[in-house]
């Protein structure tokens, strides 16, 4: 796994070439590039427009194996002897979930009632979908700042969350009357906020590099309270508790895997 040294920051290397990328400019591309992963999640609702719950279920599944994933490899990027600043940044971000879901009030949302005929359910769902992702968009600042490569592996592993989770979330809005082009649409802007906080980490840490481990604490507790109290008891209540528990498993082990396999 890359060094977390504050402030240390490689890019692309191989042999005598190396090529230096503004951190800033990776994680605009590289958030964008996780936004627009989610427009695959819609493409199964041309096929079928009515989802059935359980697969929704799956889909809240796999996204939060990958996010648990992605959160496990940022967790190996905070051992060394500032872990203490990474354990306090991950109550932060904790608290940040905790607190922009109760504000927003969307800590108790159903994410997959299909049936819902509220005129504000819809706006409730893309309201959280856009939460999660500002979260998300401070995993990949925060690794973009450790590494090229290692912030390259974490906003691959938030745009395969994305997927499952835009299908979920193209479930809602297709069984609402929206159109599949606009529901791909709103997916994307649903993930705008991912790209904003990671070019603001990478603005904050580059600014104050002592931030580095608090942001990858941040992210490692939001993330992994997204999974705990959001997507598996989601998926739990679509789908059956061993399926569920067994999708969740090999979408972090695949995760955990590639990025062991890339980070040596």
């Amino acid at each position: 796994m890359p060094g977390t040294a504050p402030g240390a920051w490689r890019g692309l290397r191989s042999g005598a070439l190396s090529v230096r990328v503004d951190p800033a400019i990776a994680a605009l591309l590289l958030s964008s590039v996780a936004a627009a992963a989610s427009t695959a999640g819609i493409l199964p609702l041309a096929w079928r427009a009515h989802v059935p719950l359980v697969a929704i279920g799956w889909a809240h599944a796999l996204a939060a194996g990958a996010m648990l994933g992605a959160a496990f490899v940022l967790m190996t990027a905070t051992l060394d002897p500032t872990l203490g600043q990474a354990a306090l940044g991950a109550l932060l971000g904790i608290a940040f979930v905790r607190f922009t879901h109760a504000a927003s009030g969307t800590e108790d949302l159903d994410l997959g009632r299909v049936d819902e005929t509220s005129e504000t359910y819809g706006y409730k769902v893309l309201l959280v979908n856009a939460l999660h992702s500002a979260s998300e968009g401070v995993a990949i600042g925060a690794a973009v700042m450790v590494s090229l490569p290692f912030g390259a592996f974490v906003a691959l592993s938030m745009g395969a969350h994305n997927v499952p989770e835009a299908t979920a979330l193209g479930a809602v809005l297709r069984a609402r009357g929206v159109r599949l082009a606009h529901a791909a649409g709103l997916a994307v802007v649903s993930n705008v906020p991912q790209i904003l906080m990671a070019v603001v980490a990478v603005a904050l840490i580059q600014a104050a590099p002592g931030l580095l481990q608090w942001a990858l604490g941040f992210a490692f507790g939001a993330l992994v309270y997204l999974v705990l109290a959001e997507h598996l008891p989601e998926s739990y209540r679509k789908a059956g508790h061993t399926t569920i528990a067994l999708v969740t498993i090999v979408a972090m082990g695949i995760v955990v895997l590639i990025g062991g396999a890339g980070g040596g």
